[in-house]
């Protein structure tokens, strides 16, 4: 009894393992929160303690609650009673609570042997569902976990029920209640492991096709948790001052990016352009053509060409992994030429914004080729051309605008005796940088928070200084428009990637120069507002700069194929398929061309010497396969004499030994029915001796091989055998 009381525990806790590793799938994934992952597991504690108590809930019970309960979160998925199902991650969510709660019901009422294999089922749901929301790689941990714990648990159900089985055809047998069928003599040998293998096949097969195949809803990962989209402000066509500066105080991941190419001298300082204004009014920026887009059809490759190179072999690829955001926005280096994307269509606004559509708002990737060429300084001080009309819109001021504001740029013009465009704009640029402080605090107001910057204040963040350049320039006749996007991000070495916060939001400066037809950036915000994530260090810093890599690996190359790469792979396949069996077609019709020209020449309608030789040739053919035959019976058969099967059977046949061996309980049931008992001295061959039964000798020895022997027993062997304990069991009642 304290061995069947130990073994009982070991399956519980087993069991109760498999469900958490369900939980922990679930958590990982992002599809609970830590309040609810804390709350199932003190429910998982409760339900141990209740274990065998009057205060598990009854299978009736249970099933009245599980009853109730189900269209209750049905109605609220269905009409959003408490949110859950706004969208596809609510949903997830509130499927995820739904699986969690008839868990948490099953786990404490009593169980029979069908509640436990519903616990199992249940667990296998939240591994699929965790699959179809999770973009960790502690998905797979909880993944294989699960499979292994399944295994586990599948072989001490097994071996708990046959083992009950055992005691109960025993107690039958004690109580000369005889069942009319047969005992089930042994389990196949194989059976467990199968069923166990059978398990981890079919978890496998549908969890990872799953895991890369359903476009990830979620947001969970191993710096991050289960949220909605990022809401981003400062990309629309209307941005007010302090816009962007608000943004900067969160520290939320928006996007990864890969250059495969950064050779080029352009990029020791690069910034992520996302959307250009032109017009401005004393607190807000705007862009005038708002109804402008131009649409660009996709052509092979998912590809879009929204541009032209200026000069070929400086085309800097970006691969850009870009979290769900609130936003049709694509972020890109100045001079996109070429986004791969599986964007329905892409457009481009008069300023030269991206915008994908549909807006999905999820997780997704593109690919952009951008010309990062800029003329030389010197070409830029050369040009002075005069500006076309439909570059007025970039001269162009409010009335009222603050007189002091161009005196102070024809100051420091002077000061710097600058005389062409580009250098005004690096005097005014410089004087930004240096004369003022960088703050993120909002203290610049009034009905002119410009003036009140240059003259009052004196320091702010980065909207302000793009601001105070354009206006300046503006009024010094040099066109300029205002540009909103993201600074480079955090350059993780392990990974390779620049990881991009909300915190990197960014104003900056372009200035047009005609004769070129290049806008050039400028970025007149201090050095203190620029990339703070670079200046961080030490041990708990690289620690998240592991962390950040090990994400990003995961997101390269498993969860990228939520995108482009999973439609390629698919795309690949089918045209794996269509070349293969082309293949097999040419060959079944090279093959058909053979047998007809071998077939002719066997009729001899190529003349004698053709026929021989086809006869020849048909006869090697023959020789041929029938050798090959028997070498592949000659191996089969050493194959199968190998030790290891023997031993791999002996190894299976043990996983219940309990069941293999049940058929000499059986026989020692019988005798004792006829008031033979063996001895604690005895040996179970000495015992069987002593009966005079030949037929209990022969069961007895089959009990030895089997027991310890290391051999598996044929269906034969277990016919004789079943054949013989019925022999018995009629000289019993025979009274013999």
């Amino acid at each position: 009894m304290a061995q069947l009381s130990k073994f009982e525990s070991y399956f519980r806790v087993i069991s109760y393992l498999v469900a958490l590793s369900g939980l922990f799938a679930l958590f990982a994934a992002g599809a609970i929160g830590i309040s609810l992952f804390a709350v199932f597991i003190l429910v998982t504690v409760l339900s141990w303690k209740l274990e065998d108590t009057r205060w598990q809930l009854s299978e009736r019970l249970g099933v009245v609650i599980i009853l109730i309960a189900i269209p209750l979160f049905l109605a609220d998925w269905r009409f959003k009673l408490t949110g859950f199902g706004a969208n596809e991650l609510l949903a997830a969510a509130s499927l995820a609570k739904l699986i969690l709660f008839l868990l948490a019901i099953k786990l404490l009422q009593k169980k029979s042997d069908r509640d436990w294999i519903f616990i199992y089922l249940i667990s296998f749901f939240q591994i699929l569902l965790a699959a179809g929301v999770s973009i960790s790689p502690l998905y797979v941990a909880s993944l294989f976990a699960f499979l292994f714990l399944t295994a586990c648990a599948i072989i001490a159900f097994e071996i708990r029920k046959t083992s009950g089985e055992v005691h109960r055809r025993r107690a039958e047998n004690l109580s000369r209640e005889k069942s009319s069928e047969p005992m089930a003599i042994k389990l196949g040998g194989l059976k467990l492991p199968s069923t166990a293998v059978l398990l981890i096949t079919i978890t496998v097969v549908i969890g990872l096709p799953l895991f890369f195949v359903l476009p990830r809803v979620g947001g969970a990962g191993i710096t991050g948790g289960f949220s909605d989209t990022t809401r981003i402000t400062g990309f629309s066509d209307s941005v007010r001052l302090g816009t962007i500066g608000r943004l900067q105080q969160n520290d939320a991941t928006v996007m990864r990016v890969r250059i495969d190419r950064n050779d080029n001298p352009n990029l020791s300082r690069f910034l992520w352009r996302g959307v250009a204004l032109d017009r401005f009014e004393n607190n807000t920026w705007s862009r005038s053509n708002k109804r402008y887009s131009e649409p660009f059809a996709k052509t092979t490759g998912s590809r879009f060409v929204v541009d032209f190179a200026r000069r070929e072999g400086l085309l800097t690829v970006q691969t850009v992994y870009l979290e769900p955001l609130n936003s049709s926005i694509l972020f890109v280096m100045p001079r996109a030429i070429v986004i791969r994307s599986n964007a329905n269509e892409i457009s481009k606004d008069a300023e030269g914004g991206f915008n994908a559509y549909p807006a999905t708002y999820e997780r997704t990737s593109y690919t952009v080729y951008s010309d990062t060429y800029l003329p030389e300084p010197d070409a830029l001080r050369a040009d002075n051309g005069e500006y076309a009309s439909r570059s007025f819109k970039y001269l162009t001021l409010p009335a009222d605008t603050d007189p002091r504001i161009g005196s102070l740029a024809t100051r420091w013009i002077r000061e710097e005796t600058a005389l062409t465009r580009y250098d005004i704009a690096k005097a005014i640029e410089q004087h930004l940088q240096n004369d003022f402080k960088y703050s993120l605090d909002m203290k610049a107001g009034g009905p002119d928070p410009l003036s009140d910057f240059l003259f009052n204040v004196k320091e702010g963040h980065c909207e302000y200084y793009a601001t105070a350049m354009a206006v300046m320039l503006r009024t010094q006749g040099i066109a300029t428009r205002v540009v909103n996007g993201f600074q480079q991000g955090e350059y993780n070495e392990t990974a390779g990637v620049y990881v991009v916060r909300q915190k990197n939001a960014h104003s900056w400066v372009e200035v047009y120069f005609p004769e070129n037809d290049v806008w050039v950036p400028f970025d007149p915000t201090p050095f203190a507002g620029r990339n703070p994530d670079a200046l961080s260090g030490g041990i708990l810093s690289s620690i998240s700069g592991y962390l950040e890599a090990l994400e990003t690996f995961w997101i390269q190359y498993f969860v990228a194929y939520d995108d482009q790469e999973q439609r390629s792979l698919f795309r690949s396949f089918k045209e794996g398929l269509t070349e293969y069996r082309d293949t097999g077609a040419n060959w079944l019709n090279s093959l058909q061309t053979s047998i007809t020209r071998w077939w002719q020449a066997l009729r001899g309608d190529e003349g004698l010497w053709s026929s021989a030789r086809a006869v020849g040739i048909a006869a090697g053919l023959l020789i041929g396969a029938s050798l090959f035959v028997i070498l592949l019976v000659w191996l089969w058969r050493r194959i199968s004499n190998w030790q290891v099967w023997g031993r791999l059977a002996s190894w299976f046949s043990r996983s219940d030994e309990a069941v293999i061996i049940g058929f000499y309980a059986r026989l020692q049931d019988v005798l004792e029915q006829q008031g033979l008992v063996r001895k604690p001295h005895q040996t179970p061959l000495e015992f069987a001796y002593l009966t005079g039964y030949r037929e209990a000798v022969k069961i007895t020895e089959k009990y030895n091989g089997v027991r310890f022997g290391a051999k598996d027993l044929t269906d034969d062997e277990s016919e004789s055998i079943e054949n013989w304990l019925k022999d018995l069991e009629t000289m019993e009642k025979d009274g013999h």
